[in-house]
């Protein structure tokens, strides 16, 4: 029995090389029978695939300005991709899961496309958190925040105050070089909704101007001092490119609480599109590293504003998705 099995093996191989040499030598409707074998299989497949999208497709989240939390940016998609699968199905002749292929599909409606509007959270889908730095002062803790964030692979968004650039350009330059992400805290810490418009055009700009000398950044981003605001200046930020930030969890660091107690503050309160406000204090320097832990254990993804006001999709599954546009 042992050796009549190889002699079978050689002769099934045989007659495949046979057939597929001589395959211009078959008849006609022998060749459209076997092609027609074969788009039936895949018809089959392909039904399958369709089948699976039907209940498994993700649909698109347009971004909206929410009664409560006012502006929120879109989020993507996921579908599956039916013909690339098919395809990818086309010799198995069967339904695979694992050879499916995903691609994100855009909302309709984009951040963009709202109206000038603060934001306080990304959107509620996406399993991302940012950290928000704001910088007047602080200039001793910088260095350790700095140090952290590197030792955990974490990109923040670090809010400068123009006054503060202007006397601390070192200090700007290496957490810009840290490839953290940079935006504009006006620039003397003012009361904006206390300022008319001249001044407030007056305070952004002059933000704007000395950090794009000092880094050749131009910021996109704004943080209102003390999360003081109105309309105009939501207006003005808007005017000058950038969209004004808020936060949806606060640190407090400013009061020096007790680290333990920050930290339980901010490990309880965060969730999905979360943006938690800290400042360069000795509470931020010392609980930082276990918030950052903490955040992630509870499976979120750190990122900057950027990061998380983009529709990308972060899948906690990791679906071998191709994004496509």
């Amino acid at each position: 029995m042992k050796k009549i099995f190889p002699i079978v093996c050689v002769l099934a191989v045989g007659s495949i090389i046979w057939m597929v040499s001589n395959l211009k030598n078959l008849p006609s409707d022998t060749i459209t029978t076997m092609a027609t074998s074969i788009t039936i299989d895949n018809e089959k497949v392909r039904k399958k695939i369709q089948s699976y999208a039907m209940e498994h497709d993700i649909k698109p989240i347009d971004a909206i300005v929410d009664r409560v939390w006012k502006a929120i940016p879109g989020y993507n998609g996921l579908v599956v991709d039916i013909e690339t699968s098919a395809k990818r199905m086309l010799t198995s002749n069967d339904f695979d899961e694992s050879q499916l292929v995903y691609k994100e599909v855009s909302p309709q409606v984009h951040l963009d496309d709202l109206p000038p509007s603060p934001i306080f959270k990304g959107n509620p889908e996406k399993p991302m958190v940012a950290l928000l730095i704001n910088v007047a002062w602080g200039n001793e803790y910088i260095p350790g925040i700095l140090k952290t964030l590197k030792d955990s692979n974490v990109k923040a968004t670090f809010f400068f105050d123009g006054s503060w650039v202007k006397k601390n350009p070192d200090l700007a330059t290496m957490i810009s070089l840290e490839g953290h992400e940079i935006g504009n805290h006006a620039y003397s810490h003012p009361d904006l909704q206390q300022r008319s418009r001249g001044e407030t055009i007056d305070e952004l700009k002059k933000t704007n101007d000395v950090i794009e000398a000092t880094l050749g950044i131009k910021p996109i981003w704004f943080a209102p001092p003390s999360g003081s605001f109105n309309q105009q200046t939501i207006d003005v930020a808007h005017e000058l490119g950038m969209k004004t930030i808020l936060w949806t969890v606060d640190t407090v660091d400013w009061r020096k609480p007790a680290t333990s107690e920050m930290v339980h503050r901010i490990l309880t309160g965060v969730g999905n599109g979360s943006m938690v406000l800290m400042h360069p204090t000795k509470p931020t320097a010392e609980g930082l590293k276990e918030m950052i832990n903490g955040i992630q254990e509870q499976g979120y993804q750190l990122g900057t504003v950027s990061d998380l006001m983009s529709e990308k999709r972060i899948d906690k599954y990791n679906r071998p998705y191709k994004s496509v546009k």
